[in-house]
This record gives structure tokens, C-alpha cells and sequence, in this order.
């Protein structure tokens, strides 16, 4: 599918009272029908595709090109389907911030009612975000997370990070395929303009990284400790990045890494994932094992950025972008459909139709 790109900025603030309320009605009515017309797993397919959600939010009416199109748009479809949601079979837990910290609780009441396993939709969702700011190192510190599920136990993960110094947002799409992996490969689009400084140990070239890093948490210390202090300084150029990723004597330095592979060595985790999932091993611990790894066993760790492609087209300020015409089509045509058969009121529909009509018109 061929995608345009545009940029989207890291802008502070919150959308407008007005604004939110109608975008509460409008996207809790879209989706409601979205539900009927394609099921709760056919809406977490969509809500997956960051073209969609780009085109949702613009259809919405927030500013097209925000990185808070992310957390609005979430937000609104969450608050618009309250009270509905054994209704719909379809469930939204996280958000923003601090109320991404309540997922798990919101989940696993959820759950309870549904009947889904909630321990292992709690565990997706703490993976999702584990692999987002701990395995894949973008520079983007992720602040936003939204967990999907519907009755039938699928899920869709939809969180957006941060880069303060650069001034832009990366938006994270997962969609659980059976026998989802969590380790490789596993997202179903990211959306950003490019960070320029990544370790990728989430890629599928990482796989012999992953093993070793893994293999290295079960071996005692002392003897990878022993094997890095033999290894000799002139040794190091041979690790030699780009300049954006620089490796000095300090970041493999022995007396720094005997508590966490002590730690990490008590808990003897089965391979990568398990590894990741530890509690207290974040980005920095990750990075250090897959360092030594590279530098003692050869087992290189990769610095592809995942971001597959960006943004897809403008909004409300008209600005046109190519764009795949056949899903546009698609989109707009099932938008409309909601539109017309939604609880909002007329001047909502009519808004709304000449959103769209103007998107067809690009």
C-alpha cells in the first residue's frame, strides 16, 4: 500500500472542552456502528492501521498534523462508548500519562465481567509497552498508552512516544495475530518521521543478539565479568558505530554491570522475552547486554528503525498528500455510512460529510 508522509509535530496543550465533547459523541457513534457493520475484531483491525486512525481523528475535526491526535482520538472513542462496552463486546483500558498506569486494573475488571483471560491481556499489555521503551530504543519516550480487547480475547495496542529535543511524536500500532510475538518484529505499523538513533532489538537481523543476551542472563557473572575484563581496549574500535552510537570504554564497563547480571541471573529468565519482562531491566540494561554480547560472542544487534512509514495525508487545512485512493474510498464510504446512522445531531453529520467529501476531493 503506498503512503505520502507528513510530519507530525509534538504540540503541548489539550483539545477544547467543545471540541472534545463532540468529538465524545461523534466517535462513540462511529464506532458503535463501525462494531455492526465489521465486528469489534473487524474495528481493532482498523484502529491498528494508522491510516485509518490518522483519517478517524481528521474526521473528528482535531488538527491534522498534532501529535495529539493520538490521545484525543483515543480518549474520545473511550469516553463516547462508556457504559456500552459488554454492549459492543469491545473494551479500551489506558490513555494518557498517569491513566496508563491504571490499564491493568481497568483490564482486569473488564475481564472479569467479559470472561477473557485478563492475566494474559494484562501481560500484552505490559509487553507492548516493555518492547516500545525498553527493546526498541527510538528516542521517543513513550507517554500514551491504549489497550483494545474485545470478548474474543484479540487485542490492539495503540501508545505514541516523545522526543523532547526533536520536537516530535512516534505513534506505535500493535494488532494481536494468533500466537502473537512479542520479540520480533511484532508491530503492526509505527508512524514517524525518522529519530536517526536506534537499537532495534526487536528486528528480525537481532535474533542471534537476542539469543545471546538471553543465554548471558543465565550464566554466572563472574565469568562474563572475567571474559570483559580479558577483552582489551584496543578491541573496542572493532564495535565501531555510525557516530550516532558511539561506544566508549564506560558503557561495557565491568563494575557497572555486576548487579544487573546478578540480578537478572538469580531469576535464570528462558530466553528474550522473559528477560525483557523482569521487573527494574529497562532500556539501559538492555543495551548493555546486547553491548557485551556483540563485543565478547559477535552477535551483532541491530540499528534499523523499525518506522515503516509516516503519516499519510492532511485534514482540516486542506493540504494535499498522495494517497492510497481505494482504501480512501473504502474508509470514507463506511465513515459515511456511520455518520448517517449515528445518535449525533444533524449539524455533527453535516461537518463530519464535508470533512470527508474534502479528503475524497485530494
Amino acid at each position: 500500500m503506498k503512503r505520502g508522509h507528513a510530519n507530525l509535530p509534538l504540540h503541548g496543550g489539550r483539545a477544547p472542552r467543545w471540541l472534545f465533547q463532540r468529538m465524545k459523541l461523534l466517535g462513540g457513534s462511529i464506532t458503535e456502528v463501525m462494531v455492526m457493520e465489521a465486528g469489534a475484531d473487524g474495528f481493532l483491525k482498523r484502529i491498528s492501521d494508522p491510516f485509518w486512525f490518522q483519517c478517524f481523528g481528521c474526521v473528528l475535526g482535531f488538527d491534522w498534523h498534532s501529535s495529539g491526535v493520538t490521545t484525543t482520538t483515543c480518549g474520545a472513542i473511550k469516553e463516547g462508548i462508556r457504559g456500552k462496552e459488554h454492549e459492543l463486546g469491545l473494551f479500551i483500558g489506558g490513555g494518557k500519562g498517569g491513566t496508563s498506569r491504571k490499564t491493568p486494573d481497568e483490564i482486569r475488571e473488564y475481564s472479569e465481567k467479559a470472561g477473557t483471560d485478563g492475566e494474559s491481556l494484562v501481560y500484552a499489555s505490559r509487553m507492548s509497552a516493555k518492547v516500545d521503551s525498553s527493546a526498541l530504543q527510538d528516542g521517543f519516550q513513550v507517554y500514551h498508552h491504549s489497550f483494545l480487547f474485545t470478548r474474543s480475547g484479540k487485542w490492539a495496542v495503540v501508545q505514541q512516544g516523545m522526543n523532547t529535543e526533536s520536537g516530535w511524536a512516534r505513534r506505535y500500532h500493535w494488532l494481536a495475530e494468533k500466537d502473537q510475538e512479542f520479540v520480533c518484529e511484532p508491530h503492526s505499523a509505527i508512524c514517524s518521521d525518522g529519530s536517526g538513533s536506534v537499537l532495534n532489538m526487536v528486528a528480525s537481523e537481532a535474533d542471534e543478539s537476542r539469543k545471546v543476551t538471553a543465554e548471558m542472563s543465565r550464566m554466572k557473572p563472574e565469568k562474563i565479568l572475567q571474559e570483559l575484563r580479558l577483552a582489551r581496549a584496543d578491541d573496542l574500535p572493532l564495535l565501531d558505530m555510525p557516530k550516532r552510537h558511539a561506544i566508549t570504554i564506560e558503557d561495557i564497563n565491568p563494575d557497572r554491570l555486576k548487579s544487573t547480571f546478578t540480578k537478572t541471573y538469580e531469576q535464570q529468565p528462558r530466553n528474550f522475552e522473559a528477560l525483557l519482562g523482569i521487573s527494574g531491566v529497562g532500556a539501559k540494561t538492555i543495551r548493555a547486554r546486547s553491548l557485551v554480547g556483540q563485543l565478547l560472542y559477535g552477535a551483532e544487534p541491530s540499528f534499523r528503525d523499525p518506522a515503516r512509514f509516516s503519516f499519510a495525508h492532511g485534514g482540516k487545512d486542506g493540504i494535499p498528500y498522495p494517497v492510497d485512493r481505494q482504501t480512501y474510498d473504502t474508509t470514507a464510504s463506511i465513515m459515511e455510512k456511520a455518520v448517517s446512522e449515528s445518535k449525533v445531531g444533524e449539524s455533527a453529520k453535516l461537518e463530519a460529510l464535508r470533512r470527508m467529501e474534502r479528503f475524497l476531493r485530494q
